[in-house]
């Protein structure tokens, strides 16, 4: 995928890291690559060093952040807390993060109660040390004299705020981590943390917290807001107060041949059931969808255990073709789209699951039935389901969408509809890209564009891929 951001410094600091993997065997080295996602380099190629820069070397720009993502991970070699604070900043940073200013930094530390959120220290410890430097501290020279263990700021923590509460205030214990001058990613995934069930152990005082922190928040533009439960607790996400509120889909009916024949097993919970046709004539996602989008990986294991297929791999080329099969036979350019789509990001399981074919309304009588209080637009050509509830719809616009007889005669009044449709599904929160059909009238066409397109338009809804 092309993609304009500049990676030099975080190339530098994974070819430093990856450096780590010295201490495996030329043996090892050979699965440890393909983990990795790394290219295999043989071990006749040279000493381990050597084989370790050449398959660094590589790694295409475009690829970083995945690998970055592999070495946070790993457990084949050590990552130093500053490498890997480091690290996750320049791969967090990838999301377009919410912009939170320092100023409602410092206001929202001034509004919390440390001894509240400290209430439970070993939680709290946890995720001081998940984000924050707190133990890597070299002795100093009089350390070294005087034979004493260097004093890290984990042990001011344990004397200022545990040993004697109240010496510190939450705006205090701030300033020593760092937490005003942090990046957004890490300052905003913190907050997460503060107010989570791990960390407060109790509804009423998460409930709380995020009232008083929401305060400061809201200022710039940004809130805590309930997005999930954790274990039956509140799971709470940083989000824009100007993403549309949109409530979490409870069926997703997609990838059909023909409008499907629905009826309710009951109402009141939404459990409908496809009957009629064949089995797989039409798909139906029914699972909840995380608060960070509907991801393949989410997408594949369904498939794999709704399909009862054994292996992973196979699961993903048996959905792959299944997806690609419904795509309609008259439409080169959304076959294309489809094609390019999965050529240009792989696909990672981490990506967002490209949809095709998704029922948007549903009537059970014809539009000559219904009359003018028809809904519009039954489908849509393809659906993305983005974090924190985004929506996003992308068409690929032939003649039959403003013309009849066959493209012959223009017509004014089915361009009209068309876009009626799309105000409506704006104002209901989705948003819609179209493509010409002629953009994407070959495979190579589409991939240039896609590789130009999917970048922004992930930058713009903060996916981090």
């Amino acid at each position: 995928m092309v993609d304009s951001r500049d990676r030099s410094t975080l190339r530098a600091l994974v070819g430093e890291a990856v450096l780590g993997l010295g201490g495996l065997t030329h043996r090892q080295l050979t699965p440890v690559f393909e983990q990795l996602g790394m290219p295999p380099v043989p071990e006749e190629a040279g000493t381990k060093r050597e084989r370790i820069e050449q398959s660094f070397s590589q790694v295409p720009d475009a690829e970083l952040p995945q690998l970055t993502r592999g070495v946070l991970e790993q457990g084949h070699f050590h990552v130093s807390p500053s490498t890997r604070h480091r690290l996750e900043d320049l791969l967090w940073q990838e999301g377009a993060p919410l912009e939170i200013p320092k100023k409602v930094r410092r206001e929202l530390a001034r509004s919390l109660d440390l001894t509240q959120l400290a209430r439970h220290r070993d939680p709290f410890l946890r995720l001081l040390d998940r984000f924050w430097i707190t133990e890597e501290l070299g002795p100093s020279i009089a350390d070294l004299l005087n034979g004493r263990r260097p004093v890290t700021l984990r042990d001011r923590i344990e004397r200022h705020v545990f040993r004697n509460p109240g010496d510190w205030s939450a705006e205090e214990l701030f300033e020593e981590l760092g937490v005003f001058n942090a990046g957004d990613a890490r300052f905003g995934r913190f907050l997460e943390g503060l107010v989570s069930a791990d960390v407060l152990l109790d509804e009423t005082l998460q409930m709380e917290t995020v009232s008083t922190i929401n305060g400061p928040l809201r200022t710039a533009g940004i809130e805590l807001r309930l997005t999930g439960n954790d274990g039956g607790y509140p799971l709470f996400t940083l989000v824009s107060m100007l993403l549309h509120g949109n409530q979490r889909p409870k069926n997703i009916i997609f990838a059909s041949f023909g409008k499907p024949d629905i009826r309710f097993r009951s109402s009141v919970d939404n459990d409908i059931e496809i009957i009629g046709g064949r089995r797989d004539d039409t798909l139906v996602y029914d699972r909840e969808i995380p608060t960070e989008g509907l991801r393949w990986r989410d997408l594949h294991a369904w498939w794999q255990e709704a399909r009862q297929v054994s292996s992973e791999s196979d699961a993903r080329t048996d959905l792959y073709q299944r997806l690609l099969k419904v795509i309609p036979r008259n439409s080169e350019g959304q076959k294309n789209l489809f094609i390019a789509y999965h050529k240009i990001l792989g696909p990672s399981p981490e990506d967002p699951a490209l949809l095709p074919e998704v029922w948007l309304h549903w009537d059970h009588k014809t539009v000559q039935e219904r009359g003018p209080e028809a809904l519009l637009r039954s489908r849509m050509d393809f659906l993305l389901l983005l974090p924190q509830g985004q929506r996003v719809v992308l068409e690929v616009d032939g003649s039959q969408h403003f013309t009849r007889d066959r493209g012959r005669t223009p017509d004014t009044a089915k361009y009209a509809d068309m876009v009626a449709a799309d105000r409506d599904l704006k104002l209901r929160g989705y948003e819609v890209f179209r493509f010409g059909h002629d953009e994407l009238k070959d495979l190579g066409a589409a991939q240039v564009l896609l590789r130009q397109f999917l970048p922004d338009m992930f930058r713009r809804f903060r996916v981090s891929i």
